[in-house]
């Protein structure tokens, strides 16, 4: 039931929300607002529109003939709860699959070979001083330059800084250029000059609040850490799970939970307004039909809900724009194992840009995962483009086989023709965090505020990492249901 008084119009039934995006973002925020709409008998239902075939948006996964293919990300972290948490209300807990403990380790391309990250250091600091003195990824002048960073002092302004600039302050240029930057790039694929780091990493400029020396804060943590995490190189390995039916068994799972045609499949949405008789959101399709709904969640990357609500408010659509994406591919490869010369005792390489190479990085599936592939075969996913490297994804399908074939097998010594190859273009897919995100985002927030029961979420915002997106989505839904439940009489 409901208070009549409190709802536009003389309509019947529960309030509806609307969520347009079937997402991981979108599917999160849906079913958030299910259960809790269950647990408290509240009268609220939720419809997602998907304008695609498939639900999972970037998290896309295919198998055949005993591979498991992940076309988007293949893996999330877990010292941020959100991503286990739901994955066990869901009833996936026991599908959970760590990383393979035997080569929790990454390499990095020097002077075309890989050699292996130091042990320790993680994304931006090491934690063990002697793998830096003995690495070949750095000159004797570049290892020296960074440990002064055990006695330069703290940044006394608070500006806005760079990821590069704070590193280059911090560890020096060759630091910066031969690991920092490859094993950032990997995660934002973006250019450190362009990131803001109080945007992307904000846990570094903490460190050096606190602690001066990143140095001393990350030896500091690895004291508290397993010690199999502190084995690691080039990110904590041990602490990434997957799920063992492949990643896309989270919004499959999310939509399975959701009421039947609660998710509506190629339902691509045109425009984002209210209506000025029932005061109430119109969601109109592609195809011209409108929907009304008493709440809306967009999900959508930014740039496609600035289009969906130009007309409603252009101000707010333009600092929607105003956030840069890069597009990226990624070409999955098979191999025999026996086509493959390196030991690949490590789960991947990422190549700095000083390299001049065609690839950001190569994430070795198999190892990773060993159930991703049959016994003597070989899985490799292959990033290509970003934001440094944005004419190679512009590359037909064809030139992008070749390219792929070319430096595995510089790099890795693969040879002869692959078992198959899988292609997956993300364009504009990735939001760039550059200088002043931050500062957009509050002024987008505010805007938002001007249109009550509008809702934006997503990996636009917040971070872009699995466990963000759920817990952004989640925060999303709950201010969704409490929004709502100030005009609904909660169900006898």
């Amino acid at each position: 039931m409901r208070s009549s008084a409190d709802r536009p119009g003389s309509m019947k039934g529960p309030y509806r929300v609307i969520v347009v995006g079937g997402g991981l973002s979108g599917l999160a925020a849906a079913h958030r607002i299910h259960e809790r709409a269950k647990a408290e008998k509240l009268a609220i239902e939720v419809l997602v529109l998907e304008s695609r075939d498939r639900v999972g948006g970037v998290v896309w996964t295919e198998r055949f003939e005993g591979f498991t293919v992940e076309e988007g990300p293949d893996s999330f972290i877990t010292n941020k709860p959100w991503g286990v948490d739901l994955c066990r209300r869901l009833g996936l807990g026991d599908r959970l699959i760590e990383t393979d403990r035997a080569h929790q380790r990454s390499f990095v391309v020097r002077k075309g070979q890989l050699a292996p990250v130091p042990e320790g250091f993680v994304l931006m600091a090491p934690q063990r001083i002697m793998p830096i003195l003995t690495t070949p990824v750095l000159s004797w002048r570049g290892k020296l330059r960074l440990l002064m960073d055990l006695v330069i002092p703290r940044r006394a302004d608070e500006a806005e800084e760079s990821l590069a600039s704070f590193v280059r302050r911090r560890f020096g240029r060759e630091a910066l250029d031969r690991l920092v930057q490859p094993l950032v790039g990997g995660v934002y694929t973006g250019n450190p000059n362009d990131l803001s780091l109080k945007a992307t990493l904000p846990q570094y400029l903490a460190m050096e609040q606190e602690h001066r020396s990143l140095i001393r804060a990350a030896r500091r943590d690895a004291a508290s850490s397993r010690p199999r995490h502190r084995q690691a190189s080039g990110a904590r390995y041990g602490l990434f799970v997957s799920l063992a039916d492949g990643m896309d068994s989270l919004p499959r799972s999310l939509a399975a939970s959701l009421p039947a045609g609660s998710v509506r499949l190629g339902e691509p949405v045109r425009r984002i307004s209210r209506s000025v008789a029932s005061n109430r959101w119109l969601v109109e399709l592609l195809d011209g039909s409108p929907l009304e709904a008493d709440a809306v969640i967009v999900t959508t990357e930014a740039h496609a809900t600035a289009r969906m609500l130009d007309g409603e408010d252009p101000g707010l659509a333009l600092q929607l724009r105003a956030i840069p994406y890069a597009s990226s591919a990624i070409i999955t490869v098979a191999y025999r194992r026996d086509q493959i010369q390196h030991p690949l005792d490590g789960f991947g390489v990422v190549v700095p840009a000083v390299e001049g190479r065609s690839i950001l990085a190569a994430s070795f599936s198999s190892v990773k995962f060993p159930c991703r592939a049959p016994e003597g075969t070989v899985l490799i996913r292959v990033f290509v483009g970003g934001a440094t490297q944005p004419d190679f994804f512009e590359l037909d399908d064809a030139a992008l086989s070749s390219l792929v074939a070319r430096e595995l097998g510089e790099l890795i010594g693969a040879t002869g023709p692959p078992l198959f190859e899988r292609i997956a273009r993300h364009p504009r897919a990735m939001p760039q965090y550059v200088l002043g995100h931050l500062e957009r985002v509050e002024a987008i927030r505010t805007k938002l505020a001007r249109h009550p029961r509008l809702f934006l979420t997503g990996i636009a915002f917040d971070g872009v990492g699995i466990p963000d997106c759920i817990h952004a989505a989640e925060s999303t839904a709950d201010r969704v249901v409490e929004a709502l439940t100030k005009s609904i009489i909660v169900a006898a």
